[in-house]
C-alpha cells in the first residue's frame, strides 16, 4: 500500500453505489454533471444480496425513461392489484380500476445489476470494494471523500456536495452533529422470516395474509423461484427450521383464508427484524442523505427501495440548482421536497404493518378488530382507492 494520498477533485462525491447513488450518479451524468460513487461492498456482494422487488410505476419510469435500461418491462411483471386475505377469504385490491396504475415485479438486484451496467456503459466513475471511508469538511467550501480503494491506494476527493448514500448503517449520518439533527425511530415486537423456494407460482400476485397465526406474504420472483415470508419473533434461528416444518407454517396462515401454497425445495432462510426510522433534515452542510440513510421503513408497504429511487430522482434536480448557484439553498429544498413523501410512506407502511401482524400480547377482540378493520378497507370504494394509490406511490401527474 502507498503511503502517499492521491488527491483529485470532483462536482459531487457519493457515499454507497447501490441502487440510489448509482441512479444519482447516472441522473447526474445526464446533466453534465460528473461524480464519483465508492461502496464498501465488492460488485459482487451487492449483486447476490436478496431484497425485496416491487417497484412502483415510477420507479419503472425512471429506470426505462433515463436510459438506463428497459429490461425491467422485459423480465419484470406487472402487477395490477394485490389480495387481502383474512376471515377465511380473500379479497382484491384492483390498482388499475381504482387509480389506473400498477406495480412491476423486478427484484432490487436486478435494479442494482442494470444501474451498474449502466454507469459502466457511460464512463462512470464507480468503486467498489474500497475500505477506510470517511468525509470531512462538511460545512467547508470543497467537502472531502476520504477512502483506500481496492488496490491499496489512499484517495482524497474534494467535491463541491457530499451525498450519503451508504444504506441503514450510514457513516455520513453519524458525521451530522448530534445538535443538528431530529432522529425518529420505532422498532417492532416481530420479525419477517423470509425464504426463496424453488416452486412454481402460488398466485399470480401479491397475497397479504392475515391470521390468527400471524401474517404471511406470499410474492414471486421467477417462474420457478418464489418469494415468501411469515411473522415470527426476532429472536427467531432460521437455521433451526426443517423445510417441512416451514412448509406447514406457511400452509397453516394462508390455509385458513382459502390458499393453498406450491411447495418446493427451500433455498435460502432468513429471519429479517424491522423498523421505522427518519432522520431530520436531509441535510447538513454540504452534505445530503437519500435512501436507507436518511430513512428506513417496515417492508411491508414495499416503499424501501422506491423511496430512495424517489429521493434522489428529487436531488438531482436539485443538486444541478446548487451546482449551479455554488450555495446549499436547494439542499435544503431537496429535505423538506423528500420529507413530504418519506412521511406519508411511513404512515403507509406503519398502518399495513399494524393492520396485518399479530402483536404478541394481542386478545381475541385485537385480531378480530383487525378483521373489522380489513373487512372496512376491502368494503369500501375509498378504502381500498386510499391503499392503491398509496401502494402504487402517489405517481406524479395524477
Amino acid at each position: 500500500m502507498s503511503s502517499s494520498r492521491v488527491h483529485s477533485r470532483t462536482q459531487i462525491g457519493i457515499v454507497g453505489a447501490g441502487p440510489a447513488g448509482l441512479m444519482l450518479s447516472h441522473l447526474l451524468a445526464r446533466a453534465g454533471i460528473d461524480s464519483v460513487a465508492v461502496d464498501l461492498r465488492s460488485r459482487r456482494e451487492i449483486e447476490e444480496t436478496h431484497r425485496a422487488g416491487i417497484l412502483e410505476q415510477d420507479s419503472v419510469d425512471l429506470l426505462a425513461g433515463t436510459g438506463v435500461c428497459d429490461r425491467v418491462h422485459r423480465d419484470g411483471h406487472r402487477h395490477d392489484g394485490i389480495q387481502l386475505a383474512f376471515g377465511g377469504g380473500a379479497h382484491r385490491i384492483d390498482f388499475q380500476d381504482l387509480v389506473g396504475a400498477s406495480t412491476q415485479l423486478y427484484p432490487q438486484t436486478d435494479v442494482f445489476l442494470d444501474l451498474a451496467d449502466a454507469r459502466e456503459r457511460d464512463g462512470g466513475d464507480v468503486r467498489f470494494g474500497v475500505t477506510d471511508v470517511s468525509v470531512d469538511g462538511l460545512t467547508s467550501d470543497t467537502p472531502a471523500m476520504r477512502f483506500t480503494d481496492a488496490d491499496g491506494t489512499a484517495h482524497e476527493i474534494r467535491a463541491d456536495f457530499l451525498v450519503g448514500a451508504d444504506g441503514s448503517r450510514s457513516l455520513c449520518r453519524r458525521e451530522v452533529p448530534e445538535a443538528r439533527r431530529t432522529q425518529y425511530f420505532r422498532e417492532y415486537p416481530f420479525a419477517w422470516f423470509g425464504i426463496l423456494a424453488q416452486a412454481p407460482p402460488s398466485a399470480p400476485e401479491l397475497i397479504y395474509n392475515h391470521s390468527p397465526r400471524g401474517f404471511a406474504l406470499i410474492s414471486q420472483r421467477t417462474e420457478t423461484v418464489q418469494r415468501m415470508y411469515f411473522q415470527c419473533d426476532p429472536a427467531e434461528d432460521a437455521a433451526a427450521w426443517s423445510d417441512d416444518r416451514i412448509w406447514d407454517e406457511l400452509q397453516s396462515r394462508v390455509g385458513a383464508n382459502g390458499h393453498t401454497l406450491e411447495e418446493g425445495p427451500i433455498t435460502s432462510r432468513t429471519v429479517l427484524p424491522f423498523r421505522s426510522f427518519v432522520q431530520e433534515p436531509m441535510h447538513h452542510g454540504r452534505l445530503v442523505l437519500a435512501g436507507d440513510a436518511a430513512h428506513t421503513v417496515p417492508p411491508t408497504g414495499a416503499k424501501g427501495l422506491n423511496l430512495a429511487l424517489a429521493d434522489v430522482r428529487v436531488l438531482a434536480e436539485e443538486l444541478e440548482r446548487a451546482v449551479e448557484s455554488g450555495d446549499t439553498a436547494p439542499l435544503e429544498a431537496y429535505s423538506e421536497r423528500a420529507l413530504g413523501r418519506v412521511w406519508k410512506a411511513q404512515h403507509f407502511s406503519y398502518w399495513m404493518t399494524t393492520m396485518l401482524h399479530i402483536l404478541p400480547e394481542a386478545t381475541p377482540f385485537d385480531v378480530r378488530r383487525q378483521e373489522g378493520e380489513l373487512a372496512a378497507v376491502t368494503g369500501s370504494t375509498a378504502g381500498s382507492t386510499y391503499l392503491a394509490e398509496a401502494y402504487t406511490g402517489w405517481p406524479e401527474g395524477r
